[in-house]
């Protein structure tokens, strides 16, 4: 397919940054894309949210940026910035005329190369008091907030890689120190940790020459990401949590441990969790929410992450007195997908049509192909991976979807119920 034929250059610095570069001059637009190969996943116990934090104070300015003046400048030049963290890695990027990407590069240089001569206590505690509101505003004070929270820590055990939020808990947040800061940028935010992807309207030897002028000359530090967490492959048994929340309405949630990010079961898992309520059509939707009328909706995703992953149901009964009734029918669908003789062709077809147009269409836009390109040069070293990632869908059929329905979803499984807090 030549959408999806779109081809890249990738180089290495001397100090050890990845660049990944991609030339669209379509419209004179850049996307710059840094990704620091660290996340939530490499936080400590006792020192979660460190990744996230972090985040937040590369944006306070640098050695020959004033604090908050990375989004003026972009702003001023018409472009936008942000960033991002995630399990697996923090994202910074920025969206800008092509001729300002010089701008850009120089932003995202001064901070790798010098973010410690400009931090200090007041830029600290400053973005300390941020955090902490963010967690009390969208997480513990919100209705459903401590959900993933609550799940996380059902599906994996203490000192995994995915029990602890993304955020970090409130305690850990306030203890961050100054020290912390700098032994966490001298540990991760090195060029070798990094994969700076630049895409759109560029030309790629000047692009380069831009590159080495900007990050050349930034030292690498020692970068210290373990990857042997010791991963259980699933539950020890049954787990049941009920929350009690203030919350008009309950909801319910199943989930069961599955696997890595670009593993071989990752598109039936997708295809599954489509099937079961991707639309109004859908196995668990039609039944729950269109036929028995039991539940105001129901979802199933698949969330999977470079250490581990799950698949999750969720469900919101109109009534209370329904859950066990609906949780009976989610286990019944579950086993007369797999022991049926149901024929799920048309079911997969529309599945992975929706997902290969939808995938086409985000890549119209410059920004996701740089963070495509990134992400794929991380977890599978080869940026240019659109075609084969859009053609893994084709190898889906009836007998592998219920395959993989009876590998994951027979197993131990977590169960949690978020019910009204009486006061």
């Amino acid at each position: 397919m030549k959408t999806l034929d779109i081809e890249s250059r990738s180089h290495k610095l001397g100090n050890g940054l990845e660049i990944v570069l991609h030339k669209d001059s379509s419209v004179p637009v850049t996307a710059v894309n840094l990704w620091y190969k660290v996340g939530a996943a490499n936080d400590k116990t006792g020192k979660t949210g460190y990744a996230h934090l972090f985040e937040h104070l590369m944006f306070q300015g640098s050695q020959n940026i004033p604090k908050e003046a990375h989004f003026r400048f972009i702003q001023e030049a018409g472009g936008s910035a942000n960033g991002s963290t995630s399990r697996d890695r923090t994202n910074y990027y920025e969206s800008i005329p092509s001729n300002q990407l010089e701008l850009a590069l120089w932003l995202e240089s001064d901070r790798m190369g010098f973010l410690l001569e400009a931090l200090n206590e007041e830029k600290l505690e400053n973005q300390k008091s941020v955090v902490i509101n963010e967690r009390l505003e969208h997480y513990d004070n919100q209705p459903y907030g401590l959900v993933n929270e609550k799940l996380n820590s059902l599906l994996y055990p203490l000192g995994h890689p995915h029990h602890s939020p993304v955020i970090g808990y409130l305690e850990d947040i306030k203890k961050f120190s100054l020290e912390d800061a700098y032994s966490y940028f001298k540990n991760y935010y090195s060029p070798s940790n990094a994969i700076l992807t630049v895409a759109g309207d560029i030309n790629y030897e000047s692009t380069l020459e831009l590159i080495q002028k900007y990050f050349a000359d930034i030292k690498d530090g020692k970068t210290l990401i373990e990857d042997n967490f010791d991963l259980l492959s699933q539950l020890e048994g049954n787990k049941y949590l009920e929350h009690f929340d203030k919350v008009n309405i309950p909801q319910i949630y199943f989930g069961w441990r599955t696997n890595k990010i670009f593993h071989e079961d990752e598109v039936d898992l997708h295809t599954l969790a489509f099937i079961l309520s991707g639309n109004k059509n859908s196995l668990l939707t039609k039944q729950l929410v269109y036929d028995t009328q039991l539940c105001q909706r129901v979802s199933a995703q698949n969330d999977l992450s470079k250490y581990d992953g799950s698949f999750l149901i969720s469900a919101t009964p109109k009534r209370i007195e329904d859950i066990e009734r609906i949780k009976k029918a989610i286990f019944d669908k579950i086993e007369n997908l797999i022991s049926s003789n149901n024929n799920l062709e048309n079911e997969i077809r529309t599945a992975i049509n929706n997902f290969k147009f939808e995938f086409v269409h985000s890549i119209e836009k410059i920004s996701t192909r740089a963070d495509l390109l990134s992400s794929y040069k991380y977890y599978v070293n080869e940026p240019n991976w659109f075609l084969q990632d859009y053609e893994r869908f084709n190898k889906v059929t009836t007998e592998s979807l219920k395959n993989i329905a009876k590998k994951y979803l027979t197993n131990n499984f977590v169960e949690l119920r978020v019910l009204p807090k009486n006061d």
